[in-house]
């Protein structure tokens, strides 16, 4: 049995029409001996139909979900739909408030701790994950979680899922990718990343997807107008709202596995060779990485450990070791 959640929400998830509330989220503080964080959530009900969350903000340099989400509550009436909409555009709000990756709270990475702990006072991160995994994820048939790049990672718009051969959902998150109609869709391994969100909708048998729409810290009307067409897209697929007018996009099926990547072996300056959204063969050239500290070094050539379609990119040219420069995908069945 999971240990009760420390997170009150006071929303009653029943009640028709739409309505905003907080989920307060406990954090004693040298400031507020008593004190809660306000994270909004939003719900939608209308007729009968599925229950679906939509997530923004696990990342706080993420802006497409936020900025969507917000729009998307305040033009849907409620009396069209079939089903219920919970909303979190911010769930990670400190994050979010301070344009960082992580809490400034806590320094709690989101979507790396849905771990079944509740945390502690000093703890909201983990409250928040708990609180989603525990008493969210429950009442819901579908969840999409929107993110981007963040400022260290720039990705062609896409959407993903995590899959494997044995997952009895992989032919309904294959149709949802479908649905959701990004330029690229790719599947990561069900084997990876067990604290992440889409691992803890897996667990509560919740058709998932997640996304990687932008990145660099930026929000543009491209990226902000396909997270919008690809909720429609989502959420008409499932049968919540009417079928779109215009068909979604057609999309590029890919997978994305561990030797995909390409991490910095040192501190430095890198000048990347390619862009995001290019097609690279194996052993051909990264980029150059500089010594900022011994500028008669010779610059290390990177090259691509493997061939694939080069699905996003670290922005910053500033690196240190660990760091991953460039993912790549293979297309499915490739």
């Amino acid at each position: 049995m999971s240990a009760k959640s420390r997170v009150l929400c006071t929303l009653d998830w029943d009640a028709p029409g739409k309505r905003w509330g907080y989920l307060r989220v406990p954090h004693s503080s040298d400031r507020s001996a008593y004190g809660w964080i306000g994270i909004p959530v939003g719900v939608l009900k209308g007729g009968e139909g599925p229950t679906v969350a939509l997530v923004g903000g696990v990342h706080g340099d993420e802006y497409e979900g936020p900025v969507a989400l917000f729009e998307l509550f305040r033009e849907l009436a409620p009396e069209t739909l079939r089903g219920r909409l919970i909303l979190l555009p911010m769930a990670n709000t400190p994050a979010v408030l301070a344009g960082t990756r992580c809490s400034p709270v806590d320094r709690g990475n989101l979507n790396r701790l849905f771990v079944g702990d509740p945390g502690l006072d000093h703890e909201p991160t983990k409250a928040i994950a708990h609180w989603i995994e525990e008493e969210l994820l429950p009442l819901c048939d579908a969840l999409l979680d929107l993110h981007s790049g963040g400022r260290t990672l720039l990705y062609v718009p896409s959407a993903l899922a995590r899959t494997g051969p044995e997952d009895p959902r992989r032919a309904a998150k294959l149709a949802a990718l479908e649905a959701f109609g990004a330029p690229v869709s790719y599947l990561v391994a069900a084997a990876g990343n067990e604290t992440g969100l889409l691992a803890a909708a897996d667990r509560k048998g919740v058709l998932a997807l997640g996304t990687e729409l932008g990145g660099a810290g930026t929000l543009t009307p491209a990226t902000l107008a396909l997270a919008r067409r690809g909720i429609a897209g989502f959420l008409a697929h499932l049968g919540v709202i009417e079928t779109r007018a215009a068909a979604p996009s057609a999309t590029r099926l890919l997978e994305v596995r561990p030797e995909h990547h390409l991490w910095a072996p040192r501190r430095g300056l890198f000048a990347p060779a390619v862009l995001e959204g290019t097609e690279v063969e194996a052993g051909q050239t990264a980029g150059r990485l500089f010594d900022p500290e011994e500028p008669e070094r010779e610059p290390l050539e990177l090259r691509f450990p493997v061939a694939g379609f080069v699905v996003c990119r670290r922005p910053m040219p500033l690196v240190e070791r660990g760091d991953c420069l460039f993912q790549l995908g293979a297309d499915l069945g490739g």
